[in-house]
């Protein structure tokens, strides 16, 4: 894990913030020798079909169309206005 002063993140701070995005890696950033931050690669975002890829392979079909079916229930009259 790579470290770097507080200081020299002050001076580099495009290039150790490309180097956590790029290379993926976590550095560790000290001040007065004691390590008071580190930087980490943010986690994946996932879209909704991504997040919910398994559901329907965990569901019977009778089980899935009443949840799909349910999930779309009220959606035909359209928006409810929070402020009527």
């Amino acid at each position: 894990m790579p470290t770097v002063t507080a200081t020299e993140l002050a001076l580099h701070t495009r290039q150790i913030l490309d180097q956590v995005a790029q290379r993926g890696e976590t550095v560790v950033i000290k001040r007065n020798q004691t390590v008071i931050a580190h930087l980490v690669p943010a986690e994946p975002i996932m879209n909704a079909t991504q997040a919910l890829d398994g559901m329907p392979q965990s569901l019977g079909t009778d089980d899935a169309a009443r949840w799909l079916r349910d999930s779309r229930a009220g959606f035909e009259e359209g928006g409810r206005d929070p402020w009527a």
